[in-house]
């Protein structure tokens, strides 16, 4: 007889684990399966050490501009093996605290394989087979390879990095996110395909190390899901930083030596040139991990590379759902954790709404700090919305002089006929931390006037939000 749950749980991402424990706390009995590692690749390979590497990164930085703050430092230096063992170690202690929440809620970890060889129908539960892996020892208390049932199946099994045909990662000279993530050595020079968050976390952390990083763009615009003009101050400060930045370009080539790349790459007006590096970082966006599962074979509707919802995360199958990136973008942690949270309280009956995807806020960690949420004002124009748009800049904030970060915009855009905040763009210091009040106020429908009127603390960065509102109105005051 196979185990039998409630709610079966396929991946232990972010999604997938707070899902699990969501479910276990709406009285469940529930299971989470992996075949590498709890936490997902945000927890082991993504989001979270490369924070740690960033922070090294930053620290390094400050160090190096350490007579900016009356301070002297002498002989400053790094160590690529210990900046890379911080960063693993971080990623450790998270895993290990992913493994004792999923105990201490009483989920049960099934370590291997998956495959989903029927959905629930009338009377009788789902149906997965987990086979042994290969990829990772099993944690302590982990169930192994069997048939498992339950009436509830959800698909977190999130995605993996694009491969260009011809341009193929080989772990040696073309990295990925996880090569790029524990370098044997500092690369001298980089190139790197992409300029999303990926792509300019790693440039900004190989430059600020010392690397000549050159970034490749096929769209006009860096960052292309930000705001054009918060893109464009981003832009000049890389490259006040020494990064070279080619938009309108693509990698058509890649000839590999010994110890380096060379990439020929053709720009929007047909012109080709050619740039040699040690490495090449491939960031060129994600697929979702939707093989192997049996999603075909039961009918299950795939769009894009990956699977159908209907922003519950049912499947057009009865009895099977998916969360996170497997599910479509925007591809990010804190979506994916969300989206399980809606999609397990649905099942339970409880009173949810679909996931609002305009008040998904996204943040790059680079140097300087990129974060938004909702429209841009393009955007919010394109949709036929009269817009106000607020601007208010870091030179004009105490608190950012006095921290010696002078350099920075907060945006902000308002339906002019309603007041209504449309949204909100941000790039300087600590931007990811002050995102979250444009969030909240877009969440609790504020209005322009309830955040003009709203006292923000002094000398802090976020009264620059509040000014930036004030600039949209006319009102603004230290500009």
């Amino acid at each position: 007889m196979a185990d039998t749950y409630d709610v079966l749980i396929i991946g232990a991402g972010p999604g997938g684990y707070v899902t699990a424990i969501r479910a276990a706390q709406l009285g469940f009995r529930t299971a989470v399966i992996d075949r590498e590692h709890l936490g997902g690749i945000c927890l082991n390979w993504g989001c979270i050490p490369t924070k740690a590497l960033l922070r090294s990164a930053e620290i390094y930085h400050y160090m190096q501009h350490a007579s900016d703050y009356g301070l002297s430092v002498e002989k400053v230096g790094f160590d690529t093996a210990a900046i890379v063992k911080r960063s693993r170690g971080v990623s450790g202690r998270l895993n290990g605290g992913v493994g004792m929440l999923l105990k201490k809620n009483k989920v049960d970890v099934i370590w291997g394989e998956a495959a989903i060889d029927s959905a629930a129908k009338g009377n009788q539960p789902g149906q997965v087979t987990v086979k042994e892996t290969k990829r990772a020892e099993a944690p302590k208390g982990a169930k192994g390879a069997g048939t498992y049932s339950a009436r509830h199946i959800i698909v977190a099994t999130g995605a993996r990095p694009r491969a260009i045909p011809g341009i193929e990662p080989d772990k040696r000279q073309i990295w990925t996110y996880y090569e790029a993530m524990v370098p044997e050595a500092m690369p001298k020079s980089l190139l790197v395909m992409g300029s999303g968050a990926i792509g300019i976390e790693f440039a900004s952390f190989y430059r600020t190390m010392g690397a000549e990083v050159t970034v490749v763009e096929l769209l006009p615009q860096i960052l292309p899901v930000e705001d054009a003009e918060i893109a464009a101050l981003a832009r000049k400060r890389f490259e006040k930083q020494g990064i070279k930045i080619l938009t309108g370009a693509k990698v058509t080539k890649v000839e590999k030596a010994a110890d380096s790349v060379t990439a020929t790459i053709e720009g929007s007006d047909g012109k080709s040139q050619q740039i040699t590096a040690e490495k090449l970082i491939s960031a060129v966006g994600v697929v979702g991990n939707i093989e192997n599962l049996g999603l075909e074979a039961l009918g299950v509707t795939i769009d894009r590379g990956v699977v159908v919802t209907d922003g519950l995360g049912r499947t057009n199958v009865p009895g099977l759902y998916a969360i996170g990136d497997v599910a479509g973008p925007p591809m990010l942690a804190h979506k994916a954790e969300h989206e399980g949270v809606i999609c397990v309280e649905t099942i339970k009956g409880l009173h949810t709404h679909p996931m609002d995807k305009g008040k998904i806020p996204g943040c790059t960690y680079c140097q300087p700090q990129i974060a938004s949420v909702g429209l841009t004002e393009a955007k919010a124009k394109e949709q036929g919305f009269s817009v106000k748009v607020g601007r208010f800049p870091f030179a004009g904030n105490g608190k950012a002089i006095a921290l010696g970060e002078p350099d920075g915009l907060i945006k902000t855009v308002f339906d002019a006929k309603t007041g209504q905040l449309l949204g909100a763009h941000m790039v300087g210091a600590e931007v990811t931390e002050l995102i979250q009040g444009y969030v909240v106020a877009m969440t609790l429908e504020t209005t322009e006037e309830e955040l003009m009127h709203t006292v923000f603390p002094h000398p802090t960065l976020s009264e620059m939000m509040h000014e930036s509102v004030l600039d949209a109105y006319g009102k603004v005051i230290h500009s």
